[in-house]
């Protein structure tokens, strides 16, 4: 009989979609589910890009450029300006999502087998785009008693190996929604330097912060620029998941050469997305001011509720839709699968994403789950008296 590859046998299923067939048998069955599993905004997209769908200009759905919309990187790159965030138009390279910009980073700047650091729990797909890239992922553990803060330095230096070739960062960070200081990155980012290690600053979530500490992108560390590659996306942002947007951007020519070439082989991203996409440098700051308003009424909420469930603790998080919150259960998986197939309180239950997949060190996370605040407030409230009401069904077996 013919065998698929290793590579394809390998690849680790997404913790945060795997239990979507429970889900599926679970609404047959006429049961509500709250859906905390998985990032995506009901916030809705800005209605300039909703118009400028429907005015695309053109009679024919071309190839777009392989680099992506002119327009839309000169209005990325008024954006960056506009955040403090120094990038032309000709470092940017409009990708197929922050997730083809992520698998991209990881084929150029790693040799087969070298390895990605990186800060767990971490986002579950930089397993898969490492995988891709035949490239290992290997990771230094934050913790809950801590609020996931950054590691020390010192942690991090006795991880690195003659193999590590880069070290990969998100803050604010899913899934635990901590923002790193400028004071931590400093550091990270002068010794990434005296080892020559390429970062990768994944900066999806830059809008997303509730406190005094605002996220720092990785780019504006000047020494570091021939280092640095920013990862970004236009998915959380606009509430654009479905357009299937991203950038990878770098001051280093050589990598964006080599981006290039590989954007070339996949041809182009989404034509009438990018066109207009281009026009988001419209939308006025008063839409990111409310959107970071309502997201932190849902923070509070959502820690507020879970804070009364006897057991349970969770992060604090400073910014991003997530927390990671740890649960009396013997198995977070199990108690998921409990949620969907085995618990309903007057026809409705919650789907949680377990935790252990957003871990690469074994055993890890397997009482946490990773929540995703992209419900409103009052649904917020009636899926912690549901999870409330599990956990007890759940600890009586």
């Amino acid at each position: 009989m013919v065998k698929i590859s290793q590579r394809a046998l390998d690849l680790p299923a997404s913790p945060i979609r795997k239990l979507i067939p429970y889900a599926n048998q679970a609404k047959a069955r006429g049961i509500k589910i709250y859906h905390l599993n998985i990032g995506q905004p009901d916030i809705a997209s800005p209605e300039l890009f909703l118009q400028k769908i429907k005015q695309f200009p053109d009679k024919v759905v071309a190839y777009e450029q392989s680099d992506g919309n002119a327009k839309l990187r000169k209005s990325a790159s008024i954006y960056y300006k506009r955040n403090n965030i120094d990038l032309e138009a000709e470092e940017i390279i409009i990708t197929q999502g922050g997730s083809e910009a992520l698998w991209m980073a990881c084929f150029i700047l790693l040799e087969s087998e070298q390895e990605c650091l990186t800060i767990e729990p971490f986002y579950a797909n930089y397993l898969s785009f490492a995988n891709l890239a035949n490239v290992k992922i290997t990771a230094v553990t934050s913790t809950i008693e801590n609020n996931f803060q950054l590691p020390s330095i010192t942690k991090i230096k006795a991880a690195v190996t003659s193999k590590t070739k880069a070290i990969l960062l998100c803050s604010p960070s899913n899934p635990t929604g901590v923002v790193y200081s400028k004071k931590d990155l400093q550091k990270l980012v002068d010794f990434c330097l005296q080892k020559n290690i390429f970062i990768i600053s994944d900066e999806t979530y830059r809008e997303f912060f509730y406190e005094k500490l605002m996220p720092t992108s990785l780019i504006t560390f000047k020494k570091a620029h021939q280092n640095t590659v920013i990862v970004d996306s236009f998915s959380k942002r606009f509430s654009l998941c479905g357009a299937r947007l991203g950038i990878i951007a770098s001051k280093n020519k050589d990598i964006m050469a080599a981006v290039l070439k590989m954007a070339q082989a996949r041809l182009a991203a989404p034509a009438i997305e990018q066109y207009a996409a281009s026009f988001l440098d419209k939308v006025p700051q008063s839409y990111f001011a409310k959107v970071q308003k309502e997201y932190k009424k849902r923070r509070d909420t959502l820690v507020t509720g879970l804070q009364k469930i006897p057991g349970v603790v969770c992060g604090y998080p400073a910014g991003a839709f997530y927390l990671i919150a740890q649960l009396p259960v013997d198995d977070s998986e199990k108690f998921a699968r409990f949620l969907l197939e085995d618990f309903a309180f007057k026809g409705e239950t919650v789907m949680v994403a377990p935790a252990q997949g957003f871990y690469s060190t074994p055993n890890l996370g397997k009482k946490q789950v990773r929540i995703a605040y992209v419900l409103n407030c009052e649904d917020l409230k009636k899926a912690c008296l549901l999870l409330g009401k599990a956990l007890e069904e759940y600890n009586k077996k």
